[in-house]
């Protein structure tokens, strides 16, 4: 949908642009690289196959200024009790030291695995409340010291 409101700018609001998403990224990059002096260092992956090549789980993540941040873990409901989850966690981990970070940081709902993040270390430090069915967002963090 775009909006015309007169002279000057036009707004659209549409489904997901990768196109924006990559200029957005590039921009706020050079944006806090010059207000930090802290460089990016991109996002990275840890993923997990079976024999049969089939995806088992993974993570996906970024690091910038010493800080990791987890965006995505997952684990397929067959293998959640064959210690996966911290299998991927750690090696996330382990990238996020050799990458210079010093602490990592991650969100999960209640219905999803914040307990699971407790027992690897992390601490809670907020709440987003209004998730669906009373549910909340939970923002974990975990300083990184000494070799895994």
């Amino acid at each position: 949908m775009t909006t015309d409101d007169g002279p000057g700018p036009t707004l659209t609001t549409g489904g997901r642009d990768s196109e924006l998403e990559r200029r957005l990224t590039e921009e706020l990059v050079a944006f806090n690289t010059a207000a930090t002096g802290a460089a990016d260092r991109g996002a990275f992956s840890v993923k997990a196959d079976d024999e049969a090549g089939e995806l088992v789980g993974g993570l996906s993540a970024w690091t910038w200024g010493g800080l990791c941040g987890i965006e995505l873990l997952w684990v397929r409901e067959g293998s959640r009790q064959d210690g996966w989850g911290s299998r991927i966690l750690r090696a996330a981990e382990d990238e996020a030291r050799r990458r210079g970070c010093d602490r990592v940081v991650v969100s999960s709902f209640t219905f999803q695995a914040p307990g699971f993040y407790e027992r690897h270390g992390y601490a809670e430090t907020g709440r987003t409340l209004g998730i669906p069915g009373g549910h909340a967002d939970v923002h974990l963090f975990k300083r990184l010291t000494g070799e895994p």
